[in-house]
């Protein structure tokens, strides 16, 4: 294992996975609810929902969760977007909640996705000197 990796681990140590979450709510709400929704999916963006309850005869959610997802934008993304999205923001509605929050809101695969995308930015060359960058720049001024 590589250095990279090993301070991967050590990042990844203190968060929960989603699937643990869920147990978790369960066994304490075996009469709870959990319903997602697709909030839109246009032009490759998939945002999506997630509403918890306690109790099925709760009026009110105790807890609520965004996420999205871009199609594409990962392995597991230009096949089953809908169900990573899905399993995301059920996790980050659980965590909201504070169901096995022990350091962050966010899900050891969120975290995990994130480093990802981090070590696949520092991959694409530098643009900051870009015209077309530095014309929006002007412009948002």
């Amino acid at each position: 294992m590589s250095k990279g990796q090993n301070q991967n681990n050590d990042r990844l140590a203190n968060y929960v996975e989603v699937n643990e979450r869920i147990q978790s709510f369960w066994a304490k709400h075996p009469n709870g609810r959990i319903h997602t929704e697709i909030i839109s999916w246009q032009d490759g963006m998939l945002v999506i929902r997630a509403k918890v309850w306690r109790d099925i005869n709760d009026l009110h959610p105790y807890s609520i969760g965004h996420a999205y997802e871009l199609e594409g934008s990962s392995y597991i993304n230009k096949g089953s977007i809908l169900e990573n999205a899905e399993t995301s923001v059920v996790g980050r509605a659980l965590g909201i909640g504070g169901e096995l929050v022990k350091r962050s809101v966010a899900s050891k695969e969120e975290v995990e996705n994130a480093i990802k995308h981090q070590e696949e930015l520092k991959q694409e060359p530098d643009r900051t000197n870009d015209p077309a960058i530095r014309s929006k720049w002007v412009l948002l001024a």
